[in-house]
């Protein structure tokens, strides 16, 4: 019988101390994902070569594959990073979380979510979250306290926060995409050119069709014109730039020389 199944991998020290730390920072960006790649390599095997990013995380997953959890990569959708998390594919993610918050704090965040999902924008105001505080399963919350478990969602890394309106993180689209496609199927939206789903991004006027910002830079990058892929009626929407990594690096690089030069002023 032929096996579809990757072969199996061999994980050692620099494998477990990177999953490790990915454990422990639940999703970062692809750029800290390399650093903390060439770190375990410091730390356990100096004189290795350090292998492709690709081929590293592959190497992990086959043998994650029986646990059912997956080093998954993904991008933000408002600028496009590439980001991984570790995601646990036997179970919902809700249901991850229970070990970290109590019934109604969970029950808060399923408030939340269903009004970030049913949202045109993919927003949902801290006021109209808070005002379902009555109705939330297990032990009471003031709306004080449910401001409180907001930001535990915002530095878990579940949701983000921008202007008093909440939208999911990165990671939870990443570890949650299976659980809301089967949970609200007739509210659910998706991207039309990577077929994923979408919580924000833009929309044809005319048809309706959506794209992740990321999606709309790259394929309007090679259009004088911006029509819609669909029904081809212009793209009424300002065209977001792709995300560039090299830039970015150096822009980083540039701010970390910058603080260690302060540092050094003081």
């Amino acid at each position: 019988m032929q096996g579809s199944t990757r072969r199996m991998g061999v994980m050692t020290d620099v494998h477990r101390r990177f999953l490790q730390l990915l454990m422990t920072h639940g999703v970062l960006e692809e750029w800290d994902v390399q650093r903390l790649q060439k770190h375990c390599y410091k730390v356990h095997d100096r004189t290795a070569t350090v292998e492709k990013l690709e081929d590293f995380i592959n190497n992990i997953n086959s043998v994650l594959e029986s646990l059912y959890i997956e080093i998954k990569k993904g991008v933000t959708e408002d600028d496009g990073r590439p980001i991984y998390a570790l995601v646990n594919l036997a179970t919902t993610s809700i249901s991850k979380m229970a070990s970290d918050f109590a019934e109604n704090e969970l029950d808060l965040f399923r408030k939340a979510l269903e009004l970030i999902i049913d949202s045109e924008t993919g927003f949902a105001s801290s006021t109209n979250i808070l005002n379902l505080v009555d109705q939330l399963k297990g032990k009471k919350m003031r709306k004080k306290e449910a401001e409180h478990v907001l930001q535990k969602f915002v530095q878990n890394k579940w949701l983000i926060e921008k202007e008093g309106e909440f939208t999911l993180h990165g990671r939870a689209i990443l570890e949650m995409e299976q659980y809301i496609r089967e949970t609200y199927p007739d509210a659910v939206k998706v991207c039309t050119i990577c077929h994923s789903l979408l919580i924000q991004g833009q929309s044809c006027e005319t048809c309706g069709i959506r794209m992740h910002l990321p999606c709309v830079a790259k394929y309007f990058q090679s259009h004088s014109e911006p029509r819609c892929p669909h029904c081809n009626d212009y793209w009424p929407h300002e065209i977001p730039e792709v995300f560039d990594p090299e830039k970015e690096r150096e822009a980083s690089i540039s701010k970390s020389n910058k603080r260690s030069l302060r540092s050094r002023q003081h």
